[in-house]
């Protein structure tokens, strides 16, 4: 019987893998996104026709000064489609260059800058006409602290650029996010321009294990109704949402008052994504979601924890990342070293007792769902033995090997493959 064959989103391109005899293979997608066919001409209209608000002309109109959210690279954001019309727009209604600023919203990421800050922007005139920068978490000076949120007193700190800017504008990627349910929107502006004491709170322990902070999920979340909180106590906010598909194609893009035209993007979204699957596997086989997501091993947790609740306990999720950028920052070296010294179980109880988080210990918490769960094996070749060690996790060297032994091991043939990762949610039931 000839094997089946297949493909994982990895890197820049994809991994091709083929299945031993044996197996079965119950290939998970999203549903097919139809695509936009003149995607300036759909920024236009969407612009002209907001969700909750007025038109972007007629919002720029009047303004002293303008901030644009950007995300960093580790969202694959389309900025070359808008960036540069909405410039055009507030140059045109009389906003001065030097008071238009694009803002990287790094939340505690490294910035981005040279080459990876042009690649990011994706068009030169953005760079050559405005000031584009990143913001700094730790900068306490460049935040205004305006006090806890009334529910559960998170510290709201957020970037001076952006608060005290005229217009603000906040751009992202809408998708499934393991932790606030969806990315996009609400979340560009906390903890993507927060002040490092904001986001350490978002990611305690009691946020992170909380059950209803999981992905997709908006009802009852604390992080997203957290989310809401800041950008009211901000004030007059505007989003723009972009959809792609898994080559990186514009789906949709919507444009008007922040959580509204989040909330068209997120329902639509949803009904892609969100994949409902009739039984639970032994073995899945997944991958980091590729180029950028999967340049390092911290966001290659994502992909470990997105497909859990099919997942057999005791069963085996097989996880392909290249990892070309190495292991992650300095901060979460040493939670993971943390994890393999002591156990997951240590590890929790050591969480459980800080009222903030260490930086990017919250991805390390994130990877015990996983592990307490079944199995997780990676396959890379970003990574070097010593990080490998690092992970936590089983290394392989071949991903088809993997999956025989999963197969034979459970006795069951049928193996889930997720070739997109954590940009498809699949959900038992």
């Amino acid at each position: 019987m000839r094997a089946e064959s297949f493909t994982l989103s990895y890197g820049k391109g994809h991994l091709p893998v083929r299945l031993p005899a044996e197996a079965r293979a119950e290939v998970i997608r999203k549903q097919a996104l139809p695509l936009v066919a003149d995607p300036a001409a759909a920024v236009r209209q969407t612009l002209a026709q907001p969700i909750g608000a007025r038109t972007f002309r007629e919002l720029a109109r009047g303004r002293r000064s303008a901030c644009i959210l950007i995300c960093d690279k580790t969202r694959p954001v389309p900025n070359h489609l808008f960036l540069w019309p909405m410039i055009e727009e507030l140059l045109a209604a009389g906003v001065p260059a030097a008071r238009i600023g694009v803002l990287v919203a790094t939340g505690l990421h490294r910035p981005n800058t040279g080459a990876e800050l042009a690649e990011i922007v994706g068009d030169p005139r953005v760079l050559a006409t405005v000031r584009v920068e990143n913001h700094f978490a730790n900068d306490a000076a460049a935040h205004v602290d305006l006090g806890p949120t009334p529910t559960r007193g998170v510290p709201v700190k957020i970037d001076r650029r952006f608060v005290e800017a005229d217009l603000r504008i906040a751009t992202g990627l809408v998708e499934p996010h393991f932790m606030a349910g969806y990315s996009g929107g609400r979340k560009v502006v906390a903890p993507g321009i927060a002040h490092a004491d904001t986001i350490r709170t978002f990611h305690s322990a009691r946020f992170m294990g909380d059950p209803l902070a999981r992905e997709c999920n908006l009802e009852g979340n604390p992080l997203h109704e957290e989310q809401l909180q800041i950008v009211r106590m901000i004030g007059e906010i505007y989003g723009l949402n972009t959809v792609i598909d898994e080559e990186r194609r514009l789906a949709q893009v919507t444009f008007g008052e922040i959580v509204a035209s989040h909330a068209v993007a997120v329902a639509y979204v949803r009904r892609m994504t969100e994949i409902r699957v009739p039984r639970r596997f032994a073995t899945i086989v997944t991958s980091a979601g590729g180029y950028p997501l999967d340049e390092t091993y911290y966001q290659t947790v994502k992909g470990m924890v997105t497909p859990l609740d099919i997942l057999e306990p005791g069963g085996t999720v097989i996880i392909a990342s290249e990892c070309s950028g190495g292991f992650g920052s300095a901060d979460y070296r040493v939670a993971q070293a943390q994890l393999v010294r002591v156990g997951p179980d240590a590890f929790l109880r050591g969480l459980q007792q800080k009222a903030l988080a260490d930086i990017d210990e919250w991805q390390t918490q994130k990877q015990l769902k996983p592990m307490q769960l079944g199995r997780v094996q990676l396959f890379t070749n970003g990574l070097t033995s010593d990080e490998r060690a690092l992970t936590g996790v089983e290394p392989i060297d071949s991903v088809e090997r993997a999956i025989q032994a999963s197969v034979e091991r459970s006795g069951d043939p049928a193996v889930a493959i997720i070739p997109e990762g954590p940009y498809v949610v699949p959900v038992y039931g």
